[in-house]
């Protein structure tokens, strides 16, 4: 079975960083974008979990979106989340998303409410019919306490704007079924994971870890589907280190301060997140020196 990647192969959920006085550091988002680009990145999430889109306006994410394609350029697919645990206001944060240029948007299962399947799958489709843009379904039980059954999913996928699944579930066995069912485009969405989902199907990742090592990342990518499992299997086994040590606390907290022992503009987290410890970064940079991560600090 051949499924298309209808953003490419590579994406990443990109943080969003802050100054210290958590303002947004513009040109520090300008800056990390461009990062991704130069890593052989084919796409962009903003405004995901990993961004802090729960601490963010509803105006700053419209200039995040703005930002980001700015320096980007149109060759880049920018997807924008659009998810919150009420319909109305996610409706109004994916018409937001178009507005400010968004190429396709990301939508989580509503969180919290726990909504029975039928509820779930109403809330998919009216996000798929409040816009123009393709949507891309974001599948994370473990945040959101309710998972997309397969039934779901697979009903789901026949809607014409409903194109890709991003996965973390943590159910590769589920997944597997999925893909054999409706063929539905998966992204992995849990780095750990992502060699194990491409050998049942998958056609590509949405990272976290992709801020720190995309470019070996695209490299499993591509020996993977040149035919070279060994090749993607010994990258994998490499980058453990780097999977495991930016999930020790918090995906954004790791990540910020992984960028910043890169010289890169990291910055600081908005509450509830609170920013890494010393302690704990000093063991973030054993396991990216252990993961081959060239540190600037």
């Amino acid at each position: 079975m051949s499924i298309h990647a209808p953003f490419g192969r590579m994406a990443t959920a990109m943080v969003t960083p802050f100054n210290k006085d958590l303002s947004i550091d513009w040109g520090g988002l300008s800056t990390l974008a461009q990062h991704l680009v130069s890593t052989g990145h084919t796409a962009i999430v903003v405004n995901g979990t990993t961004g802090e889109a729960p601490t963010t306006s509803d105006e700053e994410k419209g200039r995040i979106i703005r930002t980001v394609k700015e320096a980007v350029g149109p060759q880049i697919t920018v997807v924008a989340g659009a998810g919150n645990n009420e319909t109305s206001h996610s409706i109004e944060q994916a018409q937001m998303a178009a507005k400010a240029g968004a190429d396709a948007l990301l939508v989580v299962t509503p969180y919290y409410n726990k909504p029975p399947q039928a509820g779930i799958e109403a809330h998919f489709r009216a996000m798929a019919d409040a816009t123009d843009l393709s949507i891309m379904m974001y599948d994370i039980p473990g945040r959101t306490g309710v998972p997309i059954e397969q039934d779901t999913i697979v009903r789901l996928a026949e809607h014409p704007k409903i194109i890709a699944l991003k996965d973390a579930k943590g159910d590769v066995a589920s997944t597997s079924w999925v893909i054999k069912r409706c063929g539905i485009p998966v992204y992995s969405g849990d780095d750990i994971l992502n060699l194990p989902l491409l050998s049942v199907g998958a056609v590509g990742f949405v990272s976290v870890c992709g801020h720190t090592v995309g470019a070996r990342l695209r490299e499993m990518l591509d020996v993977w589907f040149a035919g070279d499992a060994v090749g993607a299997l010994q990258i994998h086994q490499e980058l453990l280190p780097v999977f495991t040590g930016t999930f020790r606390t918090q995906g954004a907290i790791m990540t910020k301060a992984a960028l910043t022992l890169m010289g890169l503009p990291g910055g600081f987290t908005r509450l509830p997140l609170v920013d890494a410890t010393s302690v704990q970064i000093a063991q973030l940079r054993e396991d990216l020196i252990a993961g081959g991560v060239a540190l600037a600090t």
